[in-house]
């Protein structure tokens, strides 16, 4: 006996038997989503970078960035439509909260952008509109069908999940035991001045939130990143620099550092070059792990929201 699931009815479905196994067939007629706008891209960083703006079947929008390195291709996508977090420096919840996507339209994401540059999609980056642990069951199931074997099969481990933190949910995926990366939205040092970019932080104190994050590297054995984009006069001062040292040295966690990607008209800027030059000369001294994130995609409003808003 078998039951039909529809996640794609553009070139795909997943036929699940009594036996779990899953088997691909392919459709011809009109999908969940489609391009409703799309910008592109080149740069010496990388081979192509592609923003999808995607129109749901319901008239809603969501965006996907495609970029293509040397290594493969990575597609950034996006598990709501709007977001409930409110973080100040993110055009993704600018007009407020509509609803979740399905775990179809976050895979759609993937299927119709690997079938439009016609080339295998290696890596996934689930940090686009919305916070994914708003959306856990749905992020589950999508997480579920792309490592399916006899699905697009992306390895767990060429996946990675941005979250601003919500500790009950990081306990909840780490009892998965799913080997993606995880990554935490930190971007300051300390809650007042984290109170001030996420109004989250209210309730998720950041030593509770590294707590979580500990027990998921605990469970899982995969290490955990923490981003912290560099906001002119908030968070990149000398004095920030040594709160994250104290926050980060001997605990073996890894930074992701990078410069804001600005909104039009908003109070909060990038940092200049050289204080983010000095803050990183700092953490250097002191033996803190850390990558420096190339600054992509400005140029194709490629921060997460601004094509939505822009295409309105």
């Amino acid at each position: 006996m078998y039951q039909v699931i529809h996640l794609s009815q553009f070139d795909i479905q997943f036929t699940y038997s009594d036996t779990n196994r899953c088997h691909l067939i392919t459709k011809s007629n009109a999908g969940t989503v489609s391009v409703h706008a799309l910008t592109f891209n080149t740069s010496k960083f990388i081979l192509i970078s592609i923003k999808y703006l995607w129109r749901l079947s319901d008239g809603c929008t969501i965006e996907s960035v495609l970029m293509e390195y040397d290594f493969g291709l990575s597609v950034c996508i996006s598990t709501q439509v709007g977001c409930r977090m409110g973080c100040v420096f993110c055009a993704s919840g600018a007009d407020g909260f509509d609803r979740n996507l399905t775990a179809s339209e976050i895979l759609d994401q993937v299927i119709f952008t690997q079938k439009d540059i016609g080339k295998r999609i290696s890596n996934i980056v689930i940090m686009g509109i919305g916070e994914p642990l708003d959306n856990f069951d749905n992020v589950i199931k999508f997480i579920k069908l792309i490592t399916h074997p006899q699905g697009i099969n992306i390895g767990a481990r060429h996946i990675t999940l941005s979250t601003c933190g919500m500790t009950e949910i990081i306990d909840k995926l780490a009892d998965y035991g799913i080997q993606l990366t995880l990554a935490i939205s930190l971007h300051a040092p300390d809650d007042t001045t984290r109170k001030r970019l996420i109004p989250t932080a209210e309730k998720y104190k950041i030593k509770d939130i590294i707590s979580a994050s500990d027990e998921y590297n605990k469970k899982t054995g995969r290490r955990v990143t923490y981003e912290y984009a560099f906001i002119n006069g908030i968070n990149d001062t000398v004095e920030h620099a040594q709160m994250l040292i104290d926050l980060m040295k001997n605990t073996g966690n890894h930074i992701n550092l990078m410069l804001l990607n600005s909104i039009p008209n908003s109070i909060y800027q990038p940092s200049s070059k050289k204080v983010m030059e000095e803050f990183i000369d700092l953490l250097k001294q002191n033996n803190i792990n850390y990558t420096i994130r190339r600054n992509l995609g400005s140029d194709i409003a490629a921060s997460c929201g601004l094509l939505r808003q822009r295409e309105k």
